[in-house]
């Protein structure tokens, strides 16, 4: 019988410790198990150190994870909960995703300062926003744009945009929704137009392989339709050695047993891009993602990345 508390362990903004604080729920409510078999450890990472430069400048989606997984692995965290679009697709041999949480919404939010829609900006207006994805979406709509560096916080983004320092940002309207700030939002972006980050939207779980007291408490919160589509979505990623340094983008739905995917690729001004759909079998969900990453490499050609990277 566990006796000691579950070690989870997490990131330190508010966006964060609202998804470690929704996996303990689950938890609690799966196993019948009080609040105090729970221990929340809060970790500050590299990325959340780093503020003032791009994420590709200073190494990737890895700051974000490397202190939760030093300690996973050595056994002083039980599991560590992670936005699933933060997740290198290459983790260190003795970890893994273990369970994906039933998904949020998986579209950006606009929000505008001067407009109150993208394509209403004045031409020339400033808008802030730390994704290599979302900067080259912007410029491929509206070229006319400037786009200039936000990080930070939800909170610390959305003070910057009030004070001026741009006309528009755009955030995760998942993580808007968990923090209680929908309202926000000036225009929630379709994504059949906006593609969103592969992965966004869910939070997922990271434990030690081998770690069968942990995985058998874990299984339960697992969403296997999410489990699915994320699946899809990261295997296009992996194929195409996706990271914060890369405009990548897609997004896959299940449909009963049928999954339907939709990826995309750019240049980081928008000017170039190659779009990919495919579907198939649930069953083969992380396959039908890998071979759209390898016929839209092939379709884009060589030069593609290595001529802008």
């Amino acid at each position: 019988m566990q006796t000691k508390p579950f070690r989870i362990g997490t990131r330190g903004s508010p966006l964060a410790l609202a998804q470690a604080y929704e996996t303990r729920r689950r938890l609690m409510e799966a196993h019948s198990l009080p609040e105090e078999m729970f221990e929340i450890v809060i970790l500050s990472t590299q990325g959340d150190r780093i503020q003032d430069r791009a994420l590709a400048a200073i190494g990737g989606k890895g700051l974000f994870t490397a202190e939760l997984e030093e300690q996973l692995a050595d056994g002083r965290l039980d599991l560590a909960v992670h936005s699933s679009k933060d997740m290198p697709t290459l983790l260190p041999t003795e970890l893994y995703i273990s369970a994906f949480l039933p998904r949020e919404d998986v579209r950006d939010a606009f929000v505008g300062k001067t407009a109150e829609k993208l394509m209403e900006l004045p031409a020339g207006a400033v808008v802030g926003s730390a994704s290599l994805r979302r900067q080259a979406l912007i410029k491929r709509l509206r070229p006319d744009l400037h786009v200039t560096i936000f990080r930070g916080q939800v909170d610390t983004r959305l003070r910057k945009l009030a004070d001026g320092e741009a006309d528009a940002t755009l955030l995760a309207l998942a993580g808007l929704n968990r923090l209680g700030k929908a309202h926000v939002a000036t225009e929630i972006l379709d994504p059949e137009h906006f593609l969103p980050a592969p992965a966004q939207g869910a939070i997922c779980i990271e434990s030690r392989l081998g770690d069968k007291r942990t995985d058998d408490l874990i299984a339960a919160i697992n969403d296997p339709t999410t489990w699915t589509a994320v699946g899809c979505e990261r295997g296009f990623l992996a194929t195409l050695d996706g990271s914060c340094r890369t405009p990548i983008a897609g997004l896959a739905r299940v449909e009963g047993d049928h999954i339907i995917f939709h990826g995309m690729i750019l240049t980081p001004d928008g000017s170039r891009f190659h779009e990919i759909r495919a579907e198939g079998k649930v069953s083969e969900a992380a396959a039908i993602g890998r071979r759209a990453g390898e016929e839209i490499r092939d379709k884009a050609g060589p030069g593609f990345f290595s001529d802008w990277s």
